[in-house]
């Protein structure tokens, strides 16, 4: 007779516990792990914030002292009396203000400033944009004319204002006048006209700077699909169709944010009327930043006046930004 062998009652408790054990210990250094993990992550973290504070130190320490630092004390002592270039414990409110906003040539440099920026939106906001258009259309001799396009914005400043001011010379010696001689015509005052000064000198910055917004809007449309193109032009669509409906929405969000942007660079325009002009004739090119520095550096003892002028550019500055940054926050939600 077979005598049957049976496991003890506990053999089968000792492989539980010792499958429970396992299962506990890889459990545990799983956890041991991702502790390592963690530690290892918070420490690149750390490194990483370290390394981008060191780097953005020396930027942080310049807008300091160049620009938030003076903008608050600007801010501050346009309340109080300034002898030459020091403040003094002599609050006076709103004074400075008033004596800004009731000077007789407040409203006049206004409204030269509001014109540079108007005149600056129908000379110099679509020129970027047709040419970026062509040379998108291009297929020979895009990389060289590009080139050229952009060769007025690497000229100096001050030496291309001297040049343009030759130009628009009125005596008979300016080279626009030169060519109104050899079709007969008069001399012409051109910058010594009132009418014309503003439109003279927005003439010259769109020559001066419309290649960066070209470049910005050209490198937009290479991102287009070329497959919209050929399809349009499958569709028979000619080059002003395809700009219309295949180029015109795809850079609509860029254009709307450039017209912006636009409208504060140029609402700060200074140094081109006071290269070209000096203001003039008879304030018709002065603007608030040209008068500002009028105050603040050719006018004994009006820097309080000076330093109130910069606080109203700044309050109507500060709406466009905020508008432009609403703006910009809409434009990349939708496009």
């Amino acid at each position: 007779m077979k005598v049957k062998k049976t496991k003890p009652a506990n053999a089968s408790n000792d492989v539980n516990v010792s499958d429970a054990g396992q299962t506990a210990a890889i459990k545990a250094n799983k956890d041991i792990a991702l502790l390592s993990v963690e530690k290892l992550k918070k420490k690149m973290r750390r490194r990483n914030n370290i390394e981008a504070w060191i780097l953005l130190i020396p930027t942080v320490f310049i807008l300091y002292t160049m620009v938030w630092r003076p903008t608050v004390m600007a801010f501050w002592w346009s309340f109080f009396k300034i002898e030459g270039f020091t403040p003094t414990d002599e609050f006076v409110g709103l004074n400075n203000f008033k004596i800004v906003v009731t000077n007789s040539y407040f409203v006049p440099i206004l409204l030269n400033t509001c014109k540079f920026v108007m005149w600056s939106m129908i000379i110099g906001y679509i020129p970027p944009l047709l040419i970026a258009a062509g040379l998108n259309e291009m297929v020979h001799f895009r990389s060289g004319l590009r080139l050229l396009i952009y060769l007025p914005v690497v000229i100096p400043g001050i030496a291309a204002m001297l040049i343009w001011t030759k130009m628009y010379d009125p005596g008979e010696i300016g080279l626009l006048n030169m060519a109104l001689s050899w079709l007969d015509i008069a001399p012409y005052d051109w910058l010594m006209d009132p009418d014309f000064t503003i439109i003279g000198i927005v003439i010259y910055m769109t020559w001066k700077g419309f290649g960066g917004s070209m470049l910005l809007y050209f490198a937009s449309m290479q991102g287009i699909s070329t497959e919209l193109y050929e399809a349009a032009l499958i569709d028979g669509a000619g080059p002003f169709k395809r700009f219309w409906y295949v180029t015109r929405p795809a850079i609509e969000g860029l254009l709307i944010l450039n017209f912006v942007r636009q409208i504060i660079g140029v609402f700060q325009v200074m140094q081109e009327p006071f290269a070209m002009t000096d203001g003039g004739p008879n304030f018709a090119s002065t603007t608030l930043s040209l008068q500002l520095y009028r105050y603040g550096f050719l006018s004994a003892g009006r820097v309080g006046q000076a330093m109130a002028l910069g606080v109203i550019i700044f309050l109507i500055l500060i709406v466009f930004t905020i508008f432009y940054f609403w703006l910009n926050k809409k434009v990349e939600s939708r496009y």
